[in-house]
């Protein structure tokens, strides 16, 4: 477990921790949402101490995210290994569905709620959100070409038409969890989604 150093004041505090503290601020609250304020008294630290643990808001930011796709996206990398294209689809979703409305984290999806951030000092947030989110697409896209070509699909079904249909489902439901909606409300949405999926 990494410790460091407070300047000032001798103490010693987990970066680890620290870093949940933060990822569970972002996620709750987005990236311009997330004040100093609260990342500092989250974390445990004083601003000098997090800045030169982690750098500027930005960067803990980043790393938020890198521990949020390690930790609580690690579904996706399962459902890729999925056998069928319909067994992909229920992992996505299913996975989307405990990750988006577990009782001890926020609701909704950190990377979709950031996406969406607006203002200027946000920009190159939403732009490595969105980077991040291409790699995740085109992973998916070949997966689904596999499942073309593995005659999974009743009919003619386009690779990135099926995945931007698929990423719509899964934002939609990041957005809903964090607007408040229910656990059995997305279920339906998971189950309906199923329902109508267009493969075996």
């Amino acid at each position: 477990m990494e410790t460091a150093v407070l300047r000032g004041r001798p103490r010693e505090f987990c970066v680890d921790q620290a870093l949940v503290a933060a990822l569970r601020v972002f996620w709750s609250k987005g990236y311009e949402g997330a004040s100093m304020t609260d990342l500092t008294e989250a974390m445990g630290v004083t601003r000098p101490s997090l800045y030169a643990a982690f750098g500027n808001k930005e960067e803990l930011f980043k790393k938020a995210l890198d521990l949020y796709q390690r930790e609580k996206l690690s579904y996706i990398g399962e459902a890729l290994k999925a056998r069928t294209a319909r067994g992909v689809a229920q992992h996505l979703l299913e996975g989307a569905l405990a990750n988006q409305t577990g009782t001890s984290e926020p609701h909704g999806c950190l990377g979709v709620i950031s996406s969406v951030a607006c203002g200027a000092e946000a920009e190159s947030i939403r732009q490595d959100v969105l980077e991040r989110g291409k790699v995740a697409h085109a992973a998916l896209i070949e997966r689904m070409e596999q499942a073309i070509a593995d005659g999974d699909f009743y009919g003619p079904v386009d690779a990135d038409g099926i995945t931007k249909y698929l990423t719509a489902l899964l934002q939609g439901m990041a957005v809903q969890a964090g607007a408040g909606a229910t656990r059995e409300e997305l279920q339906r949405l998971v189950d309906t989604s199923l329902a109508v999926w267009p493969s075996k």
